[in-house]
C-alpha cells in the first residue's frame, strides 16, 4: 500500500488527536465556550481578544407571603486568549515524508504545547484556588493518611456546594502525590481491575468519586518569611476584598492561603456555617511591615453572595496555612466547571500566500497548520498554532492539596 503523503489537512487531524490526548488539567475542566468563539467570529481570533464569561445571579430566600423583590446581579469572568505553538523545518528532500514517518515528528512538537497549555492552567489555579487541604504537606504512604487527603478534599468540595452527582469532580497529582497515593491505598480498591489498571500503568485511576490524573506541570507555591501565625487583624466588622492587620513581621507571597479568627465558611445556598473557618488566598506579595492583606474571595456579610459567618475577629491573629519560608506542590482537586478552557479558531491566510493551511477542531480542540517555503534555503516550513485562554470561573468549587 503507497504511504500517504502529508498534506496540511492529514497533519491537522493526526495533531488535533495527539493534543487533546496529552492536555491533561484542560481535559478535565470546563470546555463549554467553545462554541461562543466558534460563532462569534468565522474568521478567526487574535491574540488578546478577551470573552466575559457570565456566572448566575444568586437570591436568598423569602418566608411568608409578602413579595420582597431582589434585584439581579451577574458577576463575569474575563477569559483572554494567547496565541502559541511549535513549528518544524524541513528539505526538499525531508518534505516527501510520510505521515507514519511524520508521527514522531509532531508528537515531541505537540507535547511542548499541550505542556504549555497546562502549565498556564494549573498556574491559574495555584493563585486562584482560596482553600487548601494537607497544609503539612507531608505525603500520604499509608492508606490511613492516603484516604485522609482524599477525603478531607472532597469534603471541602461538599461543603462549598461542589455538585457530586455528574461526576465532574477531578483530582490532578504531580508525580510525588501519584506514587505516594499508589502506596497508600494500593490494597483498597476493588474490583480487582482498578489493582490491575495501577499496577500495570503505575498511575491512580479514578477512585473516591475524583477522575484522577498525573501531571509533571503542577505548579510550586513557595510562603513567605511571615511565620504561620499572623499580626493581629486591626479593626472590627472589616468586609471586602483587603483586610487591614498590625504590620506584618515577614512577607507574604501572592497564592498563600489565609484565615480569619472567628471567620467561618457558610454553605452557598443555606449561608449556615460549616464549622470551618473560611479559607482565603492572597492576590499579592507583601512585604514586611505591610499593613493591608489583599485576599480573594472578598469577605461579603449578608445577602445573596453571604460567604463567613461573621467579620474577622479583630485583635487575634490571622493563621498562614503551611510553613514559612516552605515550597508546597499545588495538587488540585476541583469540579470542572471551576476552571474553563477556551480554544478558538485563528484567522487563516489566503492560499496564494501560502502552500497550505488547514484548521481543525474536535471536542473543543482547535489547531491551526500551516505550511510556506522558503525559496533561498529551499525549506518548508511548516507552523502548528494554537489560540487558548483561561478563566476561574468558579475557583471555589476547588482545593489545592499540598505536597513538600
Amino acid at each position: 500500500m503507497a504511504n500517504t503523503l502529508v498534506t496540511s489537512s492529514i497533519v491537522a487531524e493526526e495533531s488535533l488527536a495527539v493534543l487533546e490526548n496529552m492536555v491533561t488539567f484542560g481535559a478535565a475542566c470546563n470546555r463549554d465556550w467553545e462554541d461562543t468563539f466558534q460563532s462569534a467570529s468565522a474568521a478567526g481570533y487574535k491574540p488578546g481578544a478577551t470573552i466575559n464569561i457570565k456566572r448566575p445571579p444568586r437570591y436568598t430566600y423569602r418566608a411568608g407571603r409578602v413579595a420582597s423583590p431582589q434585584d439581579t446581579v451577574e458577576s463575569t469572568v474575563p477569559l483572554t486568549l494567547s496565541q502559541g505553538g511549535c513549528d518544524l523545518s524541513f528539505t526538499a528532500f525531508e518534505r516527501t515524508l510520510s505521515l507514519t514517518r511524520l508521527e514522531d515528528k509532531l508528537t515531541a512538537a505537540l507535547a511542548t504545547v499541550a505542556n504549555q497549555i497546562d502549565e498556564q492552567g494549573l498556574a491559574l489555579a495555584h493563585y486562584a484556588s482560596h482553600a487548601v487541604v494537607n497544609p503539612a504537606g507531608a505525603l500520604p504512604t499509608t492508606q490511613a493518611t492516603a484516604l485522609q487527603v482524599i477525603t478531607d478534599a472532597n469534603v471541602l468540595l461538599d461543603e462549598r456546594g461542589a455538585p457530586r452527582k455528574d461526576r465532574k469532580r477531578a483530582l490532578i497529582m504531580n508525580p510525588k502525590l501519584n506514587g505516594a497515593a499508589l502506596q497508600g491505598l494500593a490494597g483498597l480498591f476493588n474490583p480487582g481491575s482498578k489493582v490491575g489498571q495501577q499496577y500495570e500503568s503505575g498511575m491512580m485511576v479514578d477512585s473516591l468519586g475524583l477522575n484522577v490524573a498525573m501531571d509533571q506541570n503542577v505548579d510550586v507555591h513557595t510562603n513567605g518569611t511571615q511565620n504561620v501565625a499572623g499580626t493581629n487583624v486591626n479593626g472590627a466588622g472589616q468586609s471586602g476584598a483587603a483586610i487591614t492587620v498590625v504590620g506584618l513581621g515577614g512577607t507574604i507571597t501572592r497564592g498563600t492561603v489565609v484565615t480569619f479568627p472567628g471567620c467561618f465558611a457558610v454553605n452557598p445556598q443555606t449561608r449556615k456555617t460549616t464549622g470551618s473557618l473560611a479559607q482565603f488566598v492572597v492576590t499579592s506579595d507583601l512585604a514586611a511591615g505591610a499593613t493591608s492583606i489583599p485576599i480573594s474571595p472578598a469577605i461579603v456579610l449578608t445577602g445573596a453572595f453571604q460567604n463567613v459567618s461573621a467579620a474577622p475577629t479583630t485583635g487575634s491573629p490571622f493563621l498562614i496555612l503551611g510553613a514559612a519560608s516552605t515550597a508546597y506542590a499545588t495538587n488540585i482537586a476541583f469540579h470542572k466547571d471551576a476552571f474553563t478552557l477556551a480554544m478558538a479558531p485563528l484567522w487563516t491566510p489566503p492560499i496564494k500566500n501560502v502552500v497550505s493551511v488547514s484548521q481543525k477542531t474536535h471536542n473543543g480542540f482547535t489547531i491551526r497548520v500551516l505550511e510556506y517555503y522558503d525559496g533561498k534555503n529551499d525549506e518548508s516550513v511548516m507552523r502548528l498554532d494554537v489560540l487558548f485562554g483561561w478563566a476561574a470561573t468558579y475557583p471555589e468549587l476547588s482545593t489545592k492539596i499540598y505536597t513538600v
